[in-house]
């Protein structure tokens, strides 16, 4: 059954899509069908293949910069007052400039290539992390707290102890949730910094593909970098189930499993 709902959903979309064509008579350059996009994708599979290995490269740096600096930026915050008082604002504030509003002054600063995609995927990234991670380290079930700090009293480094062996262990459910967002939000980033300026990637692709009005190429880009990004979240789904089994027990619980 996890197999079949998937399909059976993929198929009615298709589905539905293919209706749409034929009930609005839209021209293929406007919206093609189905079966013009497969055949697309089949004849160009290699240029498509090729461009799609730079947009995943680019989304798993950026996911990777992104989860490693949101992870550290959640626990200096967390864990010291000062650092509370002074960054936590900060990080707030930089959630009012749009992250595409700085994809062109990011392609002034790290240029065309890869490393402005990056920084644009890792901008993405980093706030629900970071916000999720934070949050998660400041609900920590205050029964655990007072018996680590029982347990630690007088220790020279009780503190990092406590982050260590309670606050980080509890957190990692609602770290784990900022990461299935942030594995769907990842490819924004790469793409957008794509259309603004680049020579390879899907973004580059399809923007290209429409402006010599193959719109049948672009879908088929789009399509792939769907499939892509839907392989890569239920794959971070399933490591995460891994890293945090509580979760995953908590879950069947709930569903009576």
């Amino acid at each position: 059954m996890r197999i079949l709902r998937p399909l059976v959903v993929a198929l009615g979309l298709l589905a539905a899509w293919q209706a749409l064509v034929w009930l609005t008579h839209v021209p293929w350059y406007i919206l093609p069908g189905p079966g013009r996009v497969f055949a697309a994708w089949f004849a160009e599979y290699e240029l498509i293949l090729g461009h799609a290995g730079v947009t995943l490269v680019e989304i798993l740096i950026g996911l990777a910069l992104g989860t490693l600096l949101g992870a550290l930026a959640a626990i200096v915050v967390g864990h010291w007052r000062g650092a509370r008082l002074w960054l936590l604002p900060l990080l707030v504030a930089s959630q009012a400039i749009p992250v595409f509003a700085l994809a062109p002054i990011l392609m002034l600063w790290l240029g065309y290539g890869m490393a402005s995609k990056v920084a644009m995927a890792t901008l993405i990234i980093f706030f629900p992390v970071t916000a999720s991670f934070l949050d998660g380290l400041r609900r920590t079930e205050a029964g655990w707290l007072d018996l680590a700090r029982t347990m630690t009293a007088g220790h020279a480094r009780g503190r990092w102890a406590e982050l260590r062996h309670v606050r980080i262990p509890a957190a990692l459910p609602a770290l784990a949730s900022g990461l299935r967002v942030a594995t769907a939000v990842a490819p924004i980033g790469a793409v957008v910094g794509e259309w603004v300026g680049s020579s390879a990637g899907l973004g580059y692709l399809m923007l290209h593909a429409i402006a010599r009005v193959k719109t049948d190429l672009a879908f088929a880009a789009l399509f792939t970098l769907a499939i892509f990004v839907v392989a890569l979240y239920f794959a971070m789904d399933r490591g995460l189930r891994h890293l945090v089994p509580w979760q995953r027990e908590a879950l069947a619980d709930e569903r009576g499993d």
